[in-house]
Order: structure tokens, then sequence, then C-alpha cells
């Protein structure tokens, strides 16, 4: 809805490399303190002479107060650049010491931090990291017991952790013999009016690799001028080659000034209907000149908000001049779907007359509409007369950062409670609602900047360009698992669980579940039934003090239970 201003910072990149996996805490004795940690490397970009990784520490012993991390590199790497943590080199050997917003780390918890470097004739991963002196091997071992043990402690094995195998009646029932709306994905806006992604930052976004967030949806804007529909190709094409089912949506915010009433870009104005011809071929070319540079438009919309007439990019249309369009002209614009309308509110007045116009409606394929005051509206519900004639609803823009009071660098700050409460408490609940209401996806705006899912470097707020940002690894918890072509499918919940917002999807021979807990108050043992047995199960979650981490889950038949904590986001992965 807004215009913002973007920074553009270029960083290439390369595949991953984890190292340590995390395990079951050891059986100690009596009176001993636990240590142990499990670390997980990840080289996200690599090109000549430089490369960028992200390093996540998993703490399996006692609560950590304060922590360093150290390793040593074996073919003369180094380190140039680090952010969430103070890094130092002295030779080959390397210290990360946490910053003043992520020093505890309970117990099964985990802490990330990334960094640039440089490499000359290879770049070999660390094989071997401690943690406060503690090497990280996967399992725990006892610290300044209180008494001396009689036998040696036992190490656990080197396996997931795991929760104990649940037993009783359950909490959270998945049925899904009953489906909803096919989901088509979760994603983001690349810059309107600036620069363009980079390959890394497309990677980051689309990817589902560690610290990957897993989008399969990427906006962009169809310029009314042709020379600038190339800004955004690289970028687009990445996304499409790199990840899985992503699709591409192209929104117009206006069209030529001398084809508008007012013959401005700017101020709304309408589309004069002498020109209505011209402007259904303008589309038609740009997803054609797309797909010359190998970039499949999977969707056009016909306007971004026609109900709102700002001092930048705009034009105003009614609901029947839509309609009249889509049927008169909609045809012409060839290897696409078409979109109406994209107002601010879903206001059904401007998607309405084309749904009930039989002819308008065959040249449609997608109902679009903004966040902007819906929910207030009492438009964040499903869309009864879109569902009659099977139209998927998409939502497609909203912005959101008023935890900020008006600027600071809380972004960069991924423990900061202002902008966690903003994320889960407004941003996560209406994408939950969204997907309760049967809308088959969900665009926030732009994927890169300060308060959105990856950071545009800008001074002010803190944040590191191409790094993944607290609410870019929340919303990961419905992109990166729930996939293009799942279906949601009903639950029941019991008393226990009746403070969780939660939705099912099936798919891919899976159930998964996105977990909201808005609640202070943890739900431990909650014992989620699935249709069949389940041969695997995954549980992540995101809070304010970790970020798309791996948490313990017991496995029995067709139960598996989970602790879900307060203030958290989480997923779980159940495969049958």
């Amino acid at each position: 809805m807004r215009r913002h201003r973007t920074t553009r910072t270029a960083v290439l990149s390369a595949g991953a490399v984890l190292l340590a996996s995390t395990a079951m805490a050891a059986a100690l004795p009596a009176g001993a303190a636990a240590a142990g940690c499990a670390v997980t490397y990840a080289v996200s970009s690599q090109w000549q002479g430089g490369f960028g990784a992200n390093v996540t520490v998993t703490n399996l012993g006692d609560p950590v107060n304060g922590w360093t991390l150290t390793w040593s590199y074996a073919a003369g790497q180094t380190v140039t650049q680090a952010w969430n943590a103070t890094v130092t080199q002295s030779g080959a050997a390397v210290t990360a010491r946490n910053v003043d917003y992520n020093g505890s780390i309970p117990t099964n918890g985990n802490t990330s931090f990334g960094f640039n470097g440089s490499w000359t004739s290879s770049n070999p991963a660390p094989t071997s990291f401690a943690l406060n002196g503690v090497t990280c091997t996967g399992g725990t071992t006892p610290t300044s017991p209180s008494t001396s043990p009689s036998t040696s402690p036992t190490n656990s094995p080197t396996s997931s952790p795991t929760s104990p195998p649940p037993t009783g009646a359950a909490d959270i029932t998945v049925n899904t013999t009953s489906r909803y709306q096919t989901i088509d994905g979760f994603g983001a806006a690349v810059s309107i009016w600036g620069g363009a992604w980079s390959t890394a930052e497309t990677q980051t976004l689309v990817g589902l690799g560690p610290n990957q967030l897993g989008l399969s949806i990427v906006r962009t804007g169809i310029s009314p001028v042709s020379g600038e529909w190339g800004t955004q190709a690289s970028a687009l094409r990445t996304a499409k080659s790199y990840g899985s089912n992503v699709k591409i949506m192209a929104s117009p915010w206006t069209a030529p000034a001398a084809w508008k009433t007012n013959n401005s870009r700017v101020n709304g104005g309408k589309l004069r209907t002498d020109y209505y011809d011209d402007y259904a071929n303008h589309l038609n070319s740009y997803v054609q000149y797309m797909r010359n540079q190998g970039v499949t438009i999977d969707v056009t919309s016909v306007q971004n908000e026609p109900d709102w007439h700002p001092d930048y990019d705009s034009m105003d249309w009614s609901g029947t001049e839509l309609q009249t369009f889509v049927r008169e002209q909609g045809a012409k614009v060839q290897n696409t779907k078409l979109m109406v309308a994209e107002a601010v509110n879903l206001n059904y007045g401007y998607t309405d007359p084309t749904l009930n116009d039989a002819a308008a409606r065959n040249n449609i394929g997608y109902i679009g509409g903004h966040l902007y005051g819906t929910e207030a509206s009492g438009r964040l519900k499903p869309y009864t007369l879109a569902q009659q004639y099977n139209k998927p609803v998409w939502m497609t823009e909203w912005n959101l950062h008023e935890a900020d009071g008006g600027g600071s660098n809380i972004w960069g700050n991924p423990a900061n409670a202002a902008a966690w409460n903003e994320t889960l408490d407004d941003i996560m609940r209406t994408v939950h609602k969204s997907m309760e209401s049967n809308w088959s996806a969900y665009v926030w705006w732009y994927g890169k900047r300060y308060y959105s899912f990856i950071g545009d470097g800008e001074s002010a707020y803190g944040t590191v360009a191409g790094a993944p940002l607290k609410r870019g690894y929340a919303f990961s918890q419905y992109s990166k698992y729930v996939r293009p072509g799942y279906q949601r499918v009903a639950l029941t919940k019991s008393s226990k669980a009746s403070p969780l917002e939660v939705t099912a999807y099936s798919g891919d021979g899976k159930v998964t579940l996105v977990i909201l807990n808005r609640s202070t108050s943890a739900v431990n043992n909650a014992i989620i039934q699935a249709p069949q047995n389940v041969s695997r199960a995954e549980y992540v979650a995101t809070s304010q003090n970790a970020s798309a981490a791996s948490q313990p889950v017991g496995v029995n038949g067709n139960q598996v239970t989970v602790n879900v904590g307060a203030r958290s986001i989480s997923t779980v992965v159940l495969t049958l």
C-alpha cells in the first residue's frame, strides 16, 4: 500500500554444508550439572575468494548464561564480518561470543549467528566445536558434580531429540477426510520501485535448506515503462529455478500516463475506455517478455488497489469497470491467469461484479485483496461467492511495523520483545485467520526490509542485508512446511489445547500442523493424533529466543507428543 525506500546489497551464493547432529541428553549422576551441545554449520553462499556461513548452537545441557563457541579452520579461512555474535580470530583459531541480547540458551534451546569470510585454495568446514570449553559431541557430560560419581557417565546415542512416547487421550485430532482449500503458497514482494534481490537473497527467501525461508510466491510490479521490465528478471528466474513450485505474481500500479484521464502516473485517475485494449496488450506484452526471459508469470493482477489513489503510481477503477475490462479484454492476456482486483480491504464491491458475470468470471483465475482494514471491515472470513465459483482467494499484501515506535534499531535484535509480540499477535495471527477463512495464499509486503523477512542493511534499524530476521523465521513456520498443493484439513482440540490456534494440512504423504501459542503458558505433553501410524516426526519452533529450532517429539503409533512453548509458533510435520 505504501511506497518504501529500499537498499540493495549484492551477495553471491552456493550450497550448504551441515555438521554435527542434535542428540538426547545423557543420563547423569545425582548432583552433577549437565554440559553438552550440538552445532550446525552451514555455508549459505560461496564465491571466488569469499563465503557466507550460518552457525546454530543447540545447548543440550543445563541452561547457559553467556556463551563462547570456538573452532579452528584447517585451510586458512578468515572471518571478515559477523552478526548476532562478536567473532575474533587468532591464526586458525576462531572465537564467537554472544552479544547482549542472546547470551542465554535454555536446555534444548538454541541460538544462531552468521558471518562472511574469505578463503584461498579451499573452504572445508570445521570438524569440531566447543561451547564454553566443552566439545560439542551431540551428547552431554557432567561437570562440577557435588559428589563424585561411582561410575562413569553414560553418553546417550546421537539421534534426534525425543520426548516420552504419548499415552492417553489426544489433545489435537487430525481428520484428513474433511478437506478445505488447496494451498497455493506463502510469499512476499520484491522491491516495486527499487533494485532487485541478489541471487543469495533470493535463495535465502525461497530455499528449503537451513536458515532459508521457503517462500513459494514472489510478487512483482508491472512498470508502465516497458524498458524497466527487466529489473527483476534475474531474481524472478532464480526464484523459479531454485525454489520449489514457486509462483510469480505480477501487479500493475498504473497504466502509462497518456492512457489515463488525469494524464499522470500518480494520484489515481481512471484508464480511458478507448485504451482498454491497449492496456490488455500492455499486460500481455509484459507476460510474454518475461516468458522470453525464462520467467513464467503465473498470476497477473488487473490492478493493485483500485480503491487507493495516493501521490505515487496508482489508478482508479470501479467494480463494474473491472468487470467490463475483464469480460471484453481479459482473453487477450495469454499464458497467465488473471486476478481481480486487490482492493485495499478485500472490498467485495470490486470483485462481486466480475464473479456474477459468467463471461467475465471465465477470464479470471483468482480473487485478490489486501489486509489493510479487512479484519475491521468483517471480511477476514470465507468469501462465499468466490468459493461458489471455485476462484481461490489470495491475500496479496499487508505491511505492519508499528513496534518500532517511529524508528529504532530493534529489528536487528532477534530477541526484542516488542518486535516479537507484533510478529506473533498481529502478523502470524492473521496468517492463521486467513487459513481458517479458506484463503489459498498469504503474501506479505517486501521480503527484504528491516521489518520483514531478511534485513536490508539500513544502519538506523540494525539489520544485516540478506540475513534472515525473526519475522522471517516465524513466517517460515508456514511457508517452509505448508507447500503448494497441500490441502487444509479438519481437526478437533481438547480443553487442554484450547489456548492453541492450530491449522492442519495434508500433502506429500504428510500431515503438517502449524501451532500458535499466544498465551503466556506452555502447553506441555500435548498429544497429537494422526489418521494413521507416523513413521517420522519433525517439530520446529520459533519464539522470542529461538529461530526455527528443532524440538523434541515423541512417537507412538499414530500419536506424537510435543511441548508447545509459551508465546511461540511451531510446526509439526508427520510423515505417515
